[in-house]
């Protein structure tokens, strides 16, 4: 008989693989499963390689990952819902081995079969196998079986859910502080599917009783579930179950926990609602902004601009805005970069006096931070602040710090302030623009940094598109051109780029009549870089020029350029005249 024709092959195939002591080999089997399904079909695969897999002990776990993955989408494979249990006892067997990454994918397979499985069999097979998880000697099974009860509980039978609920309980209070750990991050997903009145009675005992566990790595899991549970709760049981947990929380003895609770305050603030927040949460949230912790600060300081829109504006320059004059002069430069990041958007949510008169100040010394990552965060959005106070005050208080921040030592800060000049003309509009920043735009020009120096290239690109032809033909093509000759080929370099980007913008009257004389006595250049640069631009500008043009300049030129001594040269310029042959040819 024939390999093609032995029906066993594939299978013999797979065992051999999967005992193979190469481990690329038992993995690539592993990542054939579902081909090597299809080949056996589905009642062979159901009674001949589902069990082989639970019975294969393989010691890697990379091999264990990819057979927890394939498992989750073999439903198809074993003929559809009606026979998905069969999958169970593998993955089951996945649910209790020591590396956390295989259980974490066995438990989303579960989940995914278990979704799909029909109730009655939910109640036949994966229910038993949750309590057994449960029940489990070692405790990674118990740990995975948490993350099954928001899928086994719904189709319960109440008998069977009051079970899983006293079984839920005991996970929670279990010795061992990753059980608790798992079953304090799933009680959210737990909880949803639980009816309202065991809700309030049985999850809301078992949740306190996880916010005073001695392990602050399971109390930090249960501050995420005060969100989750609030949004599940009537507001007045809300208020009565989870607004005193969030309180000692935020002054809980670990940093840990009250750093959870600076992240997750805004989430918090909207389980509660907006009247206990004020009255309640105000106070935590101000003893989260002063914490001794520079990475509680950190988290509180991130929300700072949230919390302010739940609160009236009366309230937060009351409260709040006394912390963060503090926080922009913390002693961590990181507090005072998290602050930066947010702090803008305060100004729409205090509006333009209080701006003004307090929000300025702090803007301005953030912007003189010594910190490079404080300023651009303050720069990246100044468009938030010019909506409320307008552009006069805007130019008069901030627009000094942006000039001296646009020749900043550190270039990443002066990138940052170059891809911001077309936004700030646009706001500024042209006059102004012209007055103020305009020779800092061909200052960049000659950067010592070639970041910079092409940044400042496609700034002049933007700007000629903000402010029309006109404008650039009067204000930036003159002062371009003259750079042209500057004794360091890699500033001409850059004059050749930024001609190359305008040209589009200034169409083809003012590129044949202007920018492609420049260009063709640069081809005379001693440099072969600049000349294989007016290659390239020669290739990009041919496009936009009329064809008689290209004939009488730009090739004639590359055809010169072909024939230069440098390798380099020649291939751009072979380049550029084969692009436009091919052009010629089409049209």
């Amino acid at each position: 008989m024939s390999i093609a024709d032995e029906p066993l092959y594939p299978i013999a195939v797979l065992i051999d693989e999967l005992k193979n002591d190469d481990i690329q080999l038992r993995l690539n089997s592993i990542r054939k499963l579902s081909t090597i399904a299809r080949a056996l079909g589905e009642e062979r695969t159901r009674r001949e390689l589902i069990p082989f897999l639970g019975e294969n002990n393989d010691d890697d776990d990379e091999v264990l990952l990819a057979m927890a993955e394939e498992l989750g989408v073999f439903v198809p494979f074993v003929g559809g819902v009606e026979h998905a249990h069969v999958l169970l006892p593998p993955l089951e067997t996945l649910c209790t081995v020591e590396e956390t990454c295989v259980r974490d994918k066995a438990v989303e397979s579960l989940c995914r079969i278990g979704s799909q499985m029909r109730e009655s069999d939910l109640v036949e097979y994966f229910i038993p196998l949750v309590k057994r998880l449960a029940a489990g000697e070692w405790f990674t099974a118990r740990v995975s079986s948490c993350g099954l009860f928001h899928i086994a509980y719904p189709s319960a039978p109440e008998m069977s859910k009051t079970e899983l609920r006293s079984i839920y309980n005991l996970l929670c209070q279990d010795d061992m502080p990753m059980v608790r750990r798992s079953a304090a991050s799933n009680l959210g997903k737990f909880a949803a599917t639980v009816e309202y009145t065991h809700l309030k009675a049985d999850t809301m005992s078992i949740f306190e009783d996880l916010t005073k566990d001695d392990q602050d790595s399971v109390r930090l899991l249960a501050v995420e579930g005060c969100a989750v549970l609030g949004k599940l709760l009537e507001p007045q049981d809300c208020v009565a179950h989870i607004l005193p947990v969030i309180v000692n929380f935020s002054q809980d003895k670990s940093w840990r926990v009250r750093y959870m609770v600076g992240n997750q305050l805004y989430e918090l603030c909207e389980a509660v609602g907006p009247e206990p927040t004020r009255t309640e949460l105000v106070p935590a949230y101000v003893r989260l902004l002063r914490d001794n912790e520079a990475e509680v600060r950190i988290a509180a300081a991130g929300k700072v601009t949230k919390f302010c829109r739940i609160l009236n504006p009366d309230l937060s320059i009351q409260h709040i805005l006394p912390c963060v004059k503090e926080l922009s002069s913390d002693s961590s430069q990181h507090v005072r970069s998290a602050l930066a990041s947010v702090i803008m958007g305060m100004a729409p949510v205090l509006g333009k006096d209080a701006t003004i008169e307090q929000l300025l100040p702090i803007f301005l010394s953030l912007l003189k931070d010594e910190f490079p990552d404080v300023r651009l965060n303050i720069i990246s959005k100044l468009d938030q602040v010019n909506q409320v106070i307008g552009i006069d005050l805007l130019s008069q208080s901030l627009l000094p710090a942006i000039v001296e921040l646009a020749e900043d030592r550190h270039w990443r800060v002066r990138l940052a302030i170059i891809e911001y000049i077309p936004l700030l003309a646009s706001q500024l509009g042209v006059g102004f623009f012209d007055d103020k920043l305009g020779a800092l735009c061909m200052q960049w020009l000659q950067d010592k940094v070639h970041s910079i120096r092409e940044a400042a290239a496609n700034n002049l690109k933007r700007l000629a598109e903000e402010f029309g032809p006109e404008w650039a033909m009067q204000n930036i093509i003159p002062q371009v051109l003259d750079m042209i000759s500057n004794p360091h080929y890699l500033y001409r370099m850059t004059i050749l780029q930024s001609i190359s980007l305008l040209a589009p913008v200034m169409g083809p009257e003012i590129t044949c009549s202007t920018l492609l004389p420049v260009v063709i006595t640069a081809s005379k250049d001693r440099v072969p870089n600049i000349k294989f640069n007016v290659a390239k631009v020669l290739e990009s500008i041919f496009p936009i020029v009329d064809q008689s043009v290209v004939e009488k300049s730009i090739r004639p030129s590359l055809v010169e350029l072909s024939e230069d001594p440098d390798v380099d040269v020649r291939f751009f310029s072979n380049q550029a005249l084969q692009a436009i042959d091919h052009v010629m040819m089409s049209s």
